[in-house]
């Protein structure tokens, strides 16, 4: 399959690859800032995700499997200014969702014109059901926002053979993570794991790989909860 894939630089995104292409699969990855083997879209720039549909396509041919996984987790200050508040609110939600949203609208297109069906990933958040901090209201917003339009996708599609799917993971031992952990307190987020442990990158990439290329058609619409049983819905 020919695989279009965000935030493929590091952490979940990086193990996702991985996992994709080991099983034999083409994959055009993004990173905000691109390198050799990565294309480049910064999408806190509203006209970044029609410009790397394109970069993508050209590379692939045709696309396949889109992978909504670029996100950014950053807290807000409650006490600061009106300017400063919605310029974080926007910031996250133009990263997190908006992107997302514009590339699925693309992906469907695309298989629409070509009467081909496909697979739509998205990678969304534990926050998404159970809420995070008190700094990251926008970030749970994005990802509750990203869960409800993959459900949306898969009963507005499936007709067209094309699937949605998200994955939910909790906390993840990312580079985007590990500080956050670190100012938490570790042993205070362990406890509320059952497990015992945060997840790792390649759980989570494991999950994606399933989901874009092997889980039956029947799970359209399905929402992975990848969270060590911290969260069970």
């Amino acid at each position: 399959m020919n695989i279009l894939l965000t935030g493929a630089s590091r952490g979940i995104g990086a193990a996702a690859r991985s996992a994709l292409e080991s099983s034999g699969h083409r994959v055009a990855g993004q990173s905000t800032k691109g390198d050799a083997t990565l294309l480049a879209a910064d999408f806190s720039d509203p006209a970044a995700p029609r410009q790397l549909w394109d970069a993508a396509l050209d590379q692939l041919g045709q696309i396949d499997v889109l992978i909504n996984n670029a996100g950014v987790f950053e807290p807000f200050d409650l006490t600061g200014s009106d300017d400063d508040w919605h310029a974080a609110w926007a910031r996250t939600m133009t990263v997190n969702l908006q992107s997302a949203a514009d590339l699925s609208r693309l992906a469907i297109q695309h298989w629409q014109q070509r009467k081909s069906g496909g697979r739509i990933v998205n990678v969304a958040s534990r926050a998404a059901y159970r809420g995070d901090s008190p700094a990251h209201w926008h970030y749970a917003a994005s990802k509750g926002g990203m869960v409800a339009m993959t459900k949306s996708i898969a009963r507005g599609y499936a007709a067209e053979g094309i699937l949605a799917f998200a994955v939910t993971p909790g906390f993840t031992v990312t580079e985007m993570t590990e500080d956050y952990l670190a100012s938490r307190g570790g042993e205070k987020i362990l406890a509320d794991i059952p497990l015992g442990r945060v997840a790792s990158a390649a759980e989570v990439g494991e999950t994606i790989r399933w989901l874009a290329t092997d889980a039956p058609p029947s799970a359209t619409g399905a929402v992975i909860d990848v969270n060590g049983a911290s969260y069970v819905r």
